[in-house]
C-alpha cells in the first residue's frame, strides 16, 4: 500500500537514493522524489541533465545501480513478475517521439498493449480503439491510417490514446508537446489538464516547456547535478534566487519577461 508524505498526501511512486547512468558515467546521483497521486508534476532540467533518464529507469528501461524505487507501495526489486505486471498495467507512458509502431495501423497501435494484458473479442478491441481515440480528440476514420500518413498534432494524440488504453492511473509523458507549433502544443496542454481532471490521472510530466509548467503543471521538481535541487509551485520557482532557477524561470522566453515587456509597452 502507498504511503503518505509528509504534506499527508498519497505517494504513488517513491523514489529513493538512486543512481543511474550509462557506462562510467552517473547521470542520476543519489536522486530522491515523490509523486503524489492526482497531481500533475512537471519535471525539468537543463539539456542532458537526465530528465528523460529518470522516466525511463522508473518504468525498468533503464538500470539503476542503486536506490530504490516504489510504486503504488510496491518494492519494484523485490516485486514477482506477477505483481510487476499488475503495476505495470496501471501506468501508460506516452514517448518523445509518439513511438508507433510503423508497421501498424492506428487501430492495431492503440489495441497492442491491451491484447497483451487482457483477453478481448475483436469487436471489444474495435470498440476501444475508436472510444480511446475519441478521448484524444481524433475521429474514428483515423485508425486504419499508418503513423506515416500522420501529422506531429495527430501522433501525439494517438500515443496519448495508446497511453490511455488501459485504463491507468498513472500516465508518463515524455516532451509531449516538442515539435508541435505553439497552437498545437497549447491545445495538447489543455487536453492533457481535461484528461486529468475528468480521469482522476496522476501526470509525471518531462518537459522543458514553459507554457506547460505554467498551464498545466501542479508542481514542479528540477534535475541539476544528477539531483532534485528545487521542487514546488510555480510561485515557489518564480521566487528563488538559485541562478539555474533564475535562468530558466527568468529568462529571454519566460513569461515573467514577456509579462514585463507587455506592461511597459502597454
Amino acid at each position: 500500500m502507498a504511503a503518505n508524505g509528509k504534506n499527508g498526501k498519497e505517494v504513488v511512486i517513491a523514489v529513493r537514493d538512486i543512481v543511474a547512468g550509462f557506462g562510467e558515467t552517473n547521470v542520476l546521483n543519489h536522486l530522491d522524489l515523490n509523486v503524489y497521486r492526482g497531481e500533475v508534476l512537471g519535471f525539468v532540467g537543463g539539456s542532458g541533465a537526465g530528465k528523460s533518464v529518470l522516466m525511463r529507469t522508473i518504468i525498468g528501461l533503464v538500470p539503476k545501480r542503486h536506490g530504490t524505487i516504489e510504486v503504488f507501495g510496491v518494492d519494484m526489486d523485490g516485486a514477482s513478475d506477477k505483481e510487476r505486471r499488475a503495476v505495470e498495467r496501471r501506468w501508460g507512458v506516452l514517448f518523445q517521439q509518439g513511438a508507433l509502431f510503423s508497421s501498424l495501423t492506428v487501430k492495431e497501435n492503440l489495441q497492442f498493449p491491451v491484447r497483451e494484458y487482457l483477453k478481448l473479442s475483436q469487436r471489444l478491441l474495435d470498440e476501444l480503439a475508436v472510444a480511446k481515440l475519441e478521448m484524444v480528440g481524433l475521429s474514428a476514420d483515423v485508425q486504419d491510417k499508418f503513423p506515416s500518413e500522420l501529422s506531429g498534432g495527430m501522433t501525439k494524440r494517438v500515443a496519448l490514446a495508446r497511453a490511455l488504453a488501459l485504463d491507468p492511473e498513472i500516465v508518463f509523458l515524455d516532451e509531449p508537446t516538442s515539435g508541435l507549433d505553439p497552437i498545437g502544443a497549447g491545445d495538447f496542454d489543455s487536453l492533457i489538464a481535461t484528461l486529468q481532471r475528468t480521469l482522476g490521472l496522476t501526470v509525471f510530466m518531462v518537459t522543458h516547456d514553459l507554457d506547460s509548467l505554467h498551464t498545466v503543471c501542479d508542481r514542479i521538481a528540477v534535475l541539476a547535478d544528477g539531483k532534485v535541487i528545487a521542487q514546488g509551485t510555480m510561485e515557489t520557482m518564480l521566487a528563488s534566487e538559485h541562478p539555474w532557477l533564475k535562468a530558466y524561470f527568468h529568462g529571454k522566453r519566460s513569461r515573467a519577461v514577456e509579462q514585463g515587456a507587455a506592461a511597459v509597452h502597454a
